[in-house]
C-alpha cells in the first residue's frame, strides 16, 4: 500500500519483459549510441537530425531559448512541402506509393509521390489565384480523404499557415476557430461518410461563416454528393483546382514560419490554438517517425489510424511519414464499417507492416471479441504502437497476442498537441518492454519527475509530476496571438521546466509509466490514486472490456472512486447483478488493496467518447456528482450519455 504522503499512488505491479527481437535490433535504425550521442551533445544531435531534411539555407546556430520561447535553427530556410515531396522524385522515387486510400463506402485511390506532387502543385496554385499570400490563415474542415493531406501541403508550400478542424467538430467550434486565427479561405467538402451514411460539413461550415466576414472563399470538395446550399462565396474544389497547372515553384521559408495552428479538443472559452513552426516540428517528427517505428520506407507499409484533425494525424499520417518518403494507409472510417473486421481486412489487403492506434480503439477491438482478428492474416505486422493516453497492461496484451501474434514489439508512446511529436518511447531495438510502460524518453529528450515542491525525484520508486527541463525541436512556438497564457499555462507551475499536466512514474528498473491528467487524480482518504491504475485493475478481469473511472465527492473520504464497466461481449449475460459487481470490488483490491476498492460501479454498454476515440470522463463525473450534463457536441454518440443516467438509480453501491 502506498504511503499517504506521497504525491501520486504507485500501486500497480508489472512483471512481464519482452526483449526486442533479435533480427529487428541487428537492423535497426537507432541503437543505444544514440543515448550517449545525444548525452555528450544534445544540440549536436538535433542538428544531425535536421540534416536528414533539404535546407535552401543552413541555420546559423540550434537553437535560440528565451525560457520560454524557443527558435530552432534559426538563419535555416525550407520549405515543407518541397521535404515531404519534390525531393523523394528528385530521388528517384516517383513511382513510390505516398497513399493507399480507402473510402468508407469501398471506393479507393493509390496515390503516388508524383501523383501527389501534381496535386499539391494544382492547389497551391489555387490558392494563390485565391489571393492566399505568406502569412494568410487558411482553415481545413475535411473528411478523411486524399484531399486533406494536399490541401495541408499545398498550404506549406506557399507558407500559409492551416488550421485543420476536425470533422465531426460542430458549427459553433469551427466558428470560434476561424474567427480566433482570422482564416481568409476556408477549404472543406459537401460531406463525408460516417458508419455507412453521408454526414454533413457544408451546413456546418455555412453556419459558421455567416459569423465570419473575413472569410472571402469556401472551397468545396465533392465527395457525397449530397444536396448543400450555394452562396456567392463558395467555388467547387474541382472547378477551381483542377484547371491549375501541375507545376509549382516552391519559396523558402525561415525555420520559424509558422506552418500550422491546431486548437486542443475539448476546448471552451476562448480557443487555444497550439502554433507550431517550420524547421523544428519537421525535423522532429521526420526524426521520431523514422526512429520509434523504425521505418524503412523502402518495404514498410505505415498505417496511423488516427485523424487527421487530432496531431497524431498532422504529425503521423501526413508530415512525418511523408517527409521520410514512406508509404502510408489511409482510412475514411470507422473500425466497425461495414464490418468489425474493416481494420484488419485493410492490414490484410495492403500488407501493414507498422500500425499505429489508441488504446481505446484496441479495447473496443477487445470487446468485440478476438475471433474478428483471427478471421484475417496480419503475418504482414512487424511493429505496434499506441498513442493517446496510458493503455492498461491487459490491453497491450491483448494487442500483442491477437495483432502482433506474439511477435510483434509494442512502442507505446507519449507526446502531447503541445508537443509536437513523440518524447517518450521504447525504441523497438533497443529496449525490453512491459505492457502499459512507456519506458524511457527518447535521445536528446530531458524529462524528469517533480514532487509538489518542485524537487526532481530519484529514478526508482517514485511518482509526481512530468516535466521536460530542457527544449526539443518540436515543441509549440506559443499559443496563438497569447504569450501570457502560454507562459501561464506551461511555464508557471514550475518555473524552469515544462508542465505536461501528466502524472508519471518511476519503476524499480527506471522506466516511466504514465498516469493520465492530473485532474484525473483521485483523492482517497489521504491517497492520491490515479484513474488510469483503477482502471487497469478492472479491465485485467476477465470479463471486462473497458472501464473508466471517476472521482466523486464523499463526505468520508473527500472522494469516492466511481466507475463504469463495459463487460465482454461473451459474457455480458447476467452482468448487471450484484454478484457481478461484488466480483469486480474483490478484484480491485485484490490487484490495488482495499482503498482502490470502487465505491460505486455503473455496468453500461458504451462510454462518452468523442469522435477520436477518448473517454469523457468530465461527463462521466457529471453523472457520478449528479451535476448537469456539460457540453455532449463532442460525443461520437450523446444518447450514450442518457443511457449512462438511466442506470444510476439502480447502481451498485457499497454502503
Amino acid at each position: 500500500m502506498s504511503d499517504p504522503d506521497a504525491t501520486l499512488s504507485d500501486l500497480l505491479h508489472e512483471t512481464r519483459t519482452f526483449p526486442p527481437p533479435p533480427e529487428l535490433a541487428e537492423h535497426a535504425n537507432v541503437t543505444a549510441e544514440a543515448f550517449e550521442t545525444a548525452e555528450r551533445d544534445r544540440l549536436a544531435f538535433w542538428e544531425r537530425a535536421a540534416e536528414r531534411l533539404s535546407w535552401t539555407a543552413r541555420w546559423d546556430r540550434a537553437l535560440d531559448w528565451e525560457l520560454p520561447f524557443a527558435h530552432w535553427f534559426p538563419g535555416g530556410r525550407l520549405n515543407v512541402a518541397y521535404n515531404c515531396v519534390d525531393r523523394h522524385i528528385e530521388a528517384g522515387h516517383g513511382d513510390r506509393v505516398a497513399l493507399h486510400w480507402e473510402g468508407e463506402p469501398g471506393d479507393t485511390r493509390v496515390i503516388t509521390y508524383q501523383d501527389l506532387y501534381g496535386q499539391v502543385c494544382q492547389a497551391a496554385n489555387a490558392l494563390a489565384e485565391l489571393g492566399v499570400r505568406a502569412g494568410d490563415r487558411v482553415a481545413i474542415y475535411l473528411p478523411m480523404i486524399p484531399e486533406v493531406v494536399v490541401a495541408m501541403l499545398a498550404c506549406a508550400r506557399i507558407g500559409a499557415p492551416h488550421t485543420v478542424v476536425f470533422g465531426g467538430f460542430s458549427a459553433e467550434a469551427l466558428r470560434t476557430r476561424i474567427q480566433d486565427c482570422d482564416a481568409q479561405v476556408v477549404i472543406t467538402a459537401d460531406g463525408g461518410y460516417r458508419r455507412g451514411a453521408p454526414s454533413p460539413l457544408k451546413a456546418n461550415v455555412d453556419a459558421a461563416v455567416a459569423d465570419c466576414p473575413e472569410v472571402r472563399h469556401v472551397l468545396v470538395v465533392r465527395r457525397t454528393g449530397q444536396d448543400i446550399d450555394w452562396h456567392e462565396r463558395d467555388l467547387w474544389w474541382h472547378e477551381v483546382v483542377d484547371r491549375q497547372s501541375r507545376e509549382h515553384s516552391p519559396d523558402a521559408f525561415e525555420s520559424d514560419h509558422p506552418l500550422f495552428i491546431l486548437y486542443t479538443s475539448g476546448t471552451t472559452g476562448k480557443p487555444k490554438g497550439i502554433l507550431h513552426t517550420t524547421g523544428g516540428y519537421l525535423t522532429f517528427v521526420a526524426w521520431t517517425h523514422w526512429a520509434v517505428f523504425d521505418l524503412k520506407p523502402e518495404r514498410d507499409v505505415f498505417w496511423c489510424t488516427a485523424d487527421v484533425g487530432w496531431v497524431t494525424g498532422h504529425s503521423y499520417i501526413v508530415y512525418g511519414p511523408l517527409a521520410n518518403g514512406a508509404s502510408s494507409v489511409m482510412y475514411e472510417g470507422t473500425p466497425d464499417t461495414p464490418h468489425k473486421g474493416r481494420w484488419w481486412e485493410l492490414v490484410e489487403k495492403h500488407r501493414v507492416s507498422i500500425l499505429y492506434t489508441a488504446p481505446t480503439a484496441i479495447r473496443t477491438c477487445m470487446k468485440w471479441g478476438a475471433e474478428i482478428p483471427a478471421e484475417f492474416d496480419l503475418s504482414s505486422l512487424r511493429l505496434l504502437g499506441t498513442v493517446g493516453e496510458p493503455i492498461n497492461p491487459e490491453a497491450w496484451m491483448w494487442y500483442r497476442e491477437n495483432i502482433g501474434r506474439g511477435e510483434c514489439p509494442i512502442v507505446d508512446t507519449w507526446w502531447q498537441t503541445e508537443t509536437g511529436g513523440i518524447l517518450i518511447s521504447p525504441l523497438p531495438g533497443v529496449h525490453t518492454t512491459k505492457p502499459g510502460s512507456a519506458i524511457r524518453p527518447l535521445p536528446g529528450i530531458s524529462a524528469a519527475i517533480y514532487n509538489d515542491e518542485g524537487q526532481v525525484l530519484p529514478r526508482k520508486d517514485t511518482a509526481g509530476y512530468l516535466v521536460l527541463t530542457e527544449p526539443w525541436p518540436g515543441m509549440m512556438r506559443t499559443i496563438w496571438g497569447d504569450d501570457d497564457r502560454y507562459r501561464e499555462v506551461y511555464w508557471s507551475r514550475y518555473p524552469d521546466a515544462y508542465f505536461a499536466g501528466d502524472g508519471a512514474k518511476w519503476d524499480t528498473d527506471g522506466d516511466i509509466w504514465l498516469l493520465g491528467r492530473v485532474d484525473d487524480v483521485m483523492n482517497i482518504s489521504g491517497h492520491r490514486i490515479s484513474t488510469i491504475e483503477v482502471e487497469s485493475a478492472l479491465v485485467s478481469h476477465p470479463k471486462v472490456a473497458e472501464a473508466a473511472v471517476v472521482g466523486a465527492a464523499d463526505p468520508t473520504t473527500g472522494q469516492a472512486i466511481v466507475a463504469f464497466v463495459i463487460p465482454r461481449g461473451a459474457t455480458r449475460t447476467g452482468t448487471d447483478g450484484e454478484q457481478f459487481v461484488r466480483e469486480l470490488r474483490d478484484h480491485v483490491t485484490h490487484e490495488i488493496g482495499p482503498i482502490a476498492k470502487p465505491k460505486q460501479i455503473l455496468v453500461v454498454a458504451e462510454l462518452p467518447k468523442t469522435r477520436s476515440g477518448k473517454i469523457m470522463r468530465r461527463l462521466l463525473r457529471d453523472v457520478a456528482a449528479n451535476r448537469e450534463l456539460g457540453d455532449v457536441t463532442t460525443l461520437t454518440d450523446s444518447s450514450v450519455m442518457d443511457l449512462i443516467k438511466e442506470k444510476l438509480p439502480t447502481a451498485s453501491r457499497e454502503d
